[in-house]
């Protein structure tokens, strides 16, 4: 049976990966490569601790585990202000993590006898360039032009092991859109959800029309154990995906202000007014508010330039190749994703609060 080999799996989709991995092939061999422990027990599942970032200790790990294929999902992702920060000390640890980090990863699998290797790559390998609007993204639109430093380190990760292709080795890529379900550590809920106690859920930047699309944790976990599945397949049904990068998502674009407004329903707020901000206007403001957290040292505001950037664009991506090539179709649909995600935010907030009660002292 296949031994396959998970780098990440101790986070949040390389959990989730493993999972779909075991559901759908539950005598196949599988390998947790991490830095840290899973923070709950994975049955089944080896653990093998490695800093990507290290090529010593990750050509070791490989080379013992000796895996038939590898999903690389190890990676790191700026969240709230840090995503708009492209400080040098930033982008070297961004860097150093998600496009070193899969270069060690890459070397040392084909060291093996490692036939397949899927790349967690992103969306933002296009969408994370501020600078233009990207509706209906296709894979053929050129890649490396990112103004942030996510999708800027993810872009040449994913040309390396689209690259490193052949018969004998097939490689390809997936670009999930923003993800969200429980164990979320990307902080989309937990960002959106800030904005209730800030008093900034009335502002509507820009027109509010603009649209982006999301994913729900399970179905690129799906889509991952497809892409596996295909690489592994001697006749891949129904087209190869070896070679390829992919976009995933959950087909269901939306408009952003109405993802928003859908979060915060969940938690039963409704903004008591609405008042459209022009982009201009608002993108003064997050000047502002970026002065003000240099000068003060406080804590840095949801507003940004960045953020204004980021809010008023339109930004989802064409999933015809994934059905196409994958047979993708998401089987937890957005209403759903939407509800299950504030649903787990809600259950963490709780036992925040009880620790607060037990203990006298606030959470973090």
């Amino acid at each position: 049976m296949p031994h396959i080999l998970v780098t990440g799996a101790s986070g949040f989709l390389g959990g989730a990966v493993l999972t779909a991995i075991q559901k759908a092939h539950p005598d196949w061999t599988l390998t947790n490569l991490d830095l840290r422990p899973p923070p709950v027990s994975q049955p089944g599942v080896a653990y093998v601790q490695a800093d990507i970032t290290q090529q010593s200790e990750v050509d070791l790990a490989i080379r013992k585990a000796n895996p038939d294929a590898i999903i690389n999902v190890a990676g790191w992702v700026p969240n709230g202000s840090l995503r708009y920060s492209n400080s040098e000390a930033l982008r070297g640890k961004v860097f150093a993590i998600n496009h070193q980090g899969t270069l060690n990863v890459l070397s040392a699998a084909q060291e093996t006898k490692c036939k397949a290797f899927v790349q967690t790559s992103s969306c933002t390998v296009v969408s994370d360039d501020l600078d233009h609007e990207y509706p209906n993204m296709t894979e053929d639109i050129p890649i490396g032009h990112a103004t942030l430093a996510y999708g800027a380190s993810k872009a040449p990760a994913e040309l390396a092991v689209l690259a490193a292709n052949t018969p004998a080795f097939k490689t390809c890529a997936l670009r999930p859109a923003t993800i969200i379900g429980p164990g979320d550590t990307y902080g989309v809920i937990a960002t959106i959800h800030a904005c209730i106690a800030k008093g900034e859920t009335p502002w509507i930047i820009g027109t509010g029309d603009n649209m982006y699309d999301f994913a729900y944790i399970t179905n690129i976990a799906d889509a991952h154990l497809l892409a596996l599945d295909n690489l592994l397949s001697t006749t891949p049904i129904p087209a190869s995906a070896a070679g390829e990068a992919i976009f995933v998502s959950n087909q269901q674009p939306v408009y952003f202000r109405d993802f928003m407004l859908a979060i915060w329903k969940e938690f039963d707020h409704v903004p008591p007014f609405q008042l459209v901000v022009p982009t201009p206007l608002a993108w003064v403001a997050g000047l502002a508010a970026e002065i003000k957290t240099w000068v003060t040292g406080a804590k840095a505001s949801t507003l940004s330039r960045g953020s204004v950037r980021d809010a008023v664009g339109t930004r989802y991506a064409s999933n015809e190749k994934a059905r196409r090539v994958l047979g993708y179709y998401p089987r937890v649909d957005f209403v759903d994703a939407v509800r299950l995600a504030c649903d787990d935010y809600k259950c963490i907030l709780a036992e925040r609060e009880k620790m607060v009660n037990d203990n006298g002292v606030k959470a973090d």
